[in-house]
């Protein structure tokens, strides 16, 4: 057994050299076409080691890329947070409830096409705060995948479970506790999962039109004042790592909560 994990880890981190490798050299030959206007992986690595030197500093005038990797995360969590305490017990209600999905559901249709950047204005006007708008922008992109995903695992559930739980009599939240959450966890987790990886992608938009502190303005300052296009390279490549990290992580809680049935 320990012979095959290692095979699959060995050929998991080779995929992923492999990868690795083909992006560098894609980088390289844009780098060249472009007569090095887009700086190659070697230039960029050069300004990635200046960037990260002090990653935390919090001075008025220069926030290293740690403290704005911070700050990005921390309207992430919140927007996420909010979003997904509102998502599950919707989604498990109108996934249980015939009546619930006829009323919710024409809204959720309507509501979930709209795009991240046509919240934050609505959030501006609501909040006259330019990073609760960014965290309203978050909440409601984020609702969708677990509020959709909770329901299908809630509407999903077999006859011989409910059947279960009639024989036995069991209350409403022993049928929560015993029935319900058990089988629709795994779903949840499919969505939150999908739900972080919207959340980290809407943070990017939402700090670059609300200004302040948060590695999309930084993108957003480096490529609109005449900074550092490898400076935007750098940005890019940490917000794809930790969203990667992310990902790895809800990967893991959802072969974690893989309900048998």
């Amino acid at each position: 057994m320990k012979n095959i994990f290692s095979i699959k880890t060995l050929t998991s981190i080779l995929y992923f050299l492999c990868g690795m490798a083909l992006m560098g050299g894609i980088w390289e030959l844009v780098s060249h076409l472009t007569k090095h206007e887009i700086p190659t992986p070697k230039e960029t690595w050069v300004v990635f080691k200046e960037v990260i030197k002090n990653p935390m500093q919090d001075d008025p005038d220069y926030k290293g890329i740690g403290t704005k990797l911070i700050s990005s995360l921390k309207r992430v969590g919140i927007g996420f947070g909010l979003g997904s305490f509102i998502a599950i017990p919707l989604g498990l209600l109108i996934g249980s409830s015939k009546i619930a999905m006829g009323i919710v559901n024409p809204m959720v249709q309507i509501l979930r096409p709209v795009s991240p950047l046509a919240w934050f204005p609505l959030g501006l006007a609501i909040f006259k705060d330019s990073p609760q708008a960014s965290i309203f922008m978050i909440f409601i992109c984020s609702l969708w995948p677990t509020l959709l995903n909770a329901a299908f695992g809630a509407s999903h559930i077999p006859q011989d479970h409910k059947n279960v739980s009639k024989a036995f009599g069991f209350s409403k939240w022993k049928y929560l506790i015993r029935i319900l959450l058990p089988y629709s966890l795994s779903h949840i987790v499919t969505g939150l999962r999908l739900s972080v990886g919207v959340a980290w992608m809407v943070i990017v938009a939402g700090e670059m039109l609300s200004g302040g502190m948060g590695l999309g303005y930084f993108v957003w300052e480096e490529g609109f004042n005449g900074g550092s296009v490898a400076k935007i390279l750098v940005a890019i490549i940490v917000i794809g790592v930790v969203g990667l990290v992310l990902d790895k992580i809800f990967m893991a809680l959802q072969k974690k909560f893989t309900y048998a049935v």
